[in-house]
């Protein structure tokens, strides 16, 4: 046997202790190992479905992100939710106006969750003055008002 399959085997093994002790597994061979480690990240899941019930959160990610870099003559903003969101195409749509931006470009999707990649510039110099900061305040709060409205439907 070469040093370099020693190695491997060496390391395999230390991985599959590593797995062993953080899953509190008592098995010995390495299937047994993995076997007890798969239960364990199902008792995991079991466990946050569980917390995320009692706190009344059913998404695991309901917090939006939402990102704004500075371009040339204007922002380049990303908004992410893990959920669909009917509806909040608009109410991002109005901001952009409320703001003084115009869509220059833009990627939407809104099948399993709500991806939104736009370009806003500066319409007729009504942006002057604002940030990204700025910007991103704005589409947090368009989404929480989104969010308002569509739990009182």
């Amino acid at each position: 046997m070469s040093s370099s399959t020693a190695r491997k085997k060496s390391s395999v093994y230390k991985k599959l202790q590593q797995l062993r002790s953080v899953t509190n597994s008592t098995a010995v061979n390495k299937t047994s190992i993995i076997v007890d480690a798969s239960r364990y990240i199902g008792e995991l899941k079991d466990k946050v479905d569980k917390l995320s019930q009692e706190t009344g959160n059913t998404s695991q990610n309901p917090l939006p992100m939402v990102t704004v870099e500075t371009l040339e003559k204007g922002f380049l903003i990303n908004v992410l939710l893990e959920k669909n969101c009917p509806g909040l195409l608009v109410s991002v749509l109005e901001t952009f106006e409320e703001l003084g931006l115009d869509v220059l470009e833009a990627r939407v999707s809104c099948e399993d969750s709500f991806r939104l990649e736009a370009i806003g510039g500066e319409n007729q110099g009504n942006a002057e003055g604002i940030d990204a900061q700025m910007v991103k305040q704005a589409m947090m709060q368009a989404i929480r008002k989104w969010d308002e409205n569509s739990q009182q439907d």
